[in-house]
């Protein structure tokens, strides 16, 4: 590696999620040095996997939309690979709803046969049921059309914006909530609008439903898929891209601060006082934290750097990571995934952590979507129940690092992964007899390991405010510095990735070639 002080790059991208290494390879792959830098000893962001016991975890995936053979996304994907990921089908039904006491409800694709299934299950709501369906597709259409704007010059972005006025009035300016109000009274059919709203992390009383309707849309043409391997796949696929085009992918390196030539943005600079060089930079660490942690405070003009503090972060989230051996199967996990709402109502959190139970709990089985994955004698398999929460539960002890928390956040926690475990084994009790490990991951969490303000798991929250934010535009108003990931576009991988080939994309138009048809 030659001496830092005298490399000069490209491009450097702090940050090695799906929007940092899209952003990477696709630079790469017009031809430019890239350099990409990773605070964490493993490179991938939240597609990175860990092992505990012979059992091993993906942090940040549990289903992906659009990674049918001749989707958008996959061939974008496709492209930036170094070889082609291969994913698998989780068949025709991808979610069950569990609201209240009423039966389970399968979510399956695409359009025609969820609206089939809804109409079996509320068969005085045919009329809603369509209205939701028709909803769903011109929600998902208006963001689309409104998403290229971020690589697009300010100008240009609002001539689209206003072009699409009509639209984004009705679809990006309501709530998921308000357009559920206007279909339909009946609570329970409510809930099943709303359930999925975990998937991007905005509540229905808060989040923009064009939001809602592109993450919970994209499940229906082509269904749901896992990458084959587990989500460490895609750093084994992509990185490859940046090193054959003679760039390189540190982990391990934090990044202090940036280098400035008067007003611009020429480099940054790491943890070991070393200072690297480049012709733009790219931050995939989120928008609120690069302008918190890597900007000075008289850098960037201040009505931007407002915009984005105004935005509010996205949901924080308990994780029970759970090891079995043995046929899970039989004992009732499924690829599909469980929605549990025992209070019949879908906007809710869990409030009051660790004593009482949570009002919701998404459960998944990695092992079971993941074709790759070899149980071996032992039968051994994995699985992870999510709780979305309130960043309060556990704000007394953000100041504090990790093994400097106290006996009290240990016995928090402690309280808080016997609540979790004691509600998984209500859920699934003939499963908890072969439930042979767990381990808990609380927000601040996430917080080590991403960054991320208040533990969001998804950076930005879905508000209407900031799908129509201008201050996230790719290229930033500082010049040299760009932004890339999911908040410039949409939450979860897909969004991510579509994030960081809008930053590569505004650094270089040649990109725009591979995506904009």
């Amino acid at each position: 590696m030659a001496d830092a002080g005298n490399e000069y790059w490209d491009a450097i991208v702090i940050g090695s999620g799906m929007g940092g290494m899209a952003a990477a390879a696709a630079l790469s792959q017009v031809g430019h040095r890239v350099l990409l830098l990773e605070q964490h000893h493993v490179l991938g962001g939240q597609t990175h996997s860990f092992s505990r016991n012979g059992f091993t975890w993906d942090v940040g995936v549990h289903y992906l939309s659009e990674m049918a053979p001749g989707d958008r996304a996959r061939s974008l994907l496709d492209w930036l690979c170094d070889t082609p990921m291969d994913f698998t089908s989780l068949g025709s039904v991808y979610d069950t709803l569990h609201i209240g006491s009423a039966e389970p409800l399968s979510l399956t694709r695409p359009y025609e046969a969820q609206e089939r299934d809804l109409k079996d299950r509320f068969p005085d709501e045919s009329g809603a049921i369509e209205a939701w369906t028709q909803a769903l597709r011109d929600g998902k259409d208006t963001v689309y059309k409104i998403l290229p704007t971020r690589a697009m010059p300010e100008i240009a972005g609002n001539m689209l914006d206003w072009w699409n006025r009509r639209a984004i009035s009705r679809w990006c300016n309501r709530t998921t909530q308000q357009v559920i109000d206007d279909i339909t009274d009946n609570p329970e059919l409510a809930a099943v609008f709303a359930a999925q709203w975990g998937d991007h992390g905005g509540r229905p009383s808060k989040a923009s439903f064009a939001m809602h309707a592109l993450i919970a849309g994209a499940y229906l043409p082509s269904g749901a898929w896992f990458p084959s391997g587990g989500a460490s796949a895609y750093a084994q696929h992509i990185l490859p891209t940046i090193t054959g085009n003679n760039g390189e992918t540190r982990a391990g390196v934090r990044v202090e601060s940036l280098l400035f030539d008067d007003k611009t943005v020429v480099g940054v600079r790491t943890h070991d006082g070393a200072e690297i060089r480049a012709a733009a930079v790219i931050s995939d660490i989120g928008a609120r934290e690069t302008i918190e942690a890597l900007l000075p405070d008289d850098c960037g003009p201040d009505d931007w750097k407002a915009q984005i503090r105004a935005l509010p972060s996205s949901i924080a989230h308990f994780d029970l990571f759970l090891g079995f051996e043995g046929d899970i199967e039989a004992a009732g996990a499924t690829k599909a995934n469980h929605w549990f709402f025992p209070t019949g109502k879908a906007d809710v959190l869990w409030t009051d952590a660790p004593d009482s139970a949570p009002p919701q709990m998404t459960v998944g089985f990695e092992s079971l979507k993941n074709p790759a994955h070899d149980p071996g004698p032992r039968q051994k398999h994995m699985g992870q129940a999510i709780v979305w929460a309130d960043w309060a539960t556990v704000a007394q002890w953000s100041d504090r690092t990790i093994g400097d928390r106290g006996a009290d956040y240990a016995d928090f926690k402690c309280r808080a992964e016997e609540t979790l475990l004691a509600q998984f084994k209500a859920y699934f009790p003939d499963l908890a007899k072969l439930l042979v490990y767990h381990e808990l991951s609380t927000p601040l969490s996430t917080v080590t390991f991403t960054g991320h303000h208040h533990g969001a798991f998804y950076g930005l929250d879905v508000t209407p405010e900031r799908l129509m934010c201008d201050g996230l535009r790719a290229k930033t108003p500082v010049p040299g510095l760009y932004l890339a990931g999911q908040d410039v576009a949409t939450p979860g991988i897909p969004g991510a990735l579509w994030g960081g080939l809008l930053a590569a994309a505004s650094l270089d138009h040649k990109v725009f070639r591979h995506f904009a048809g």
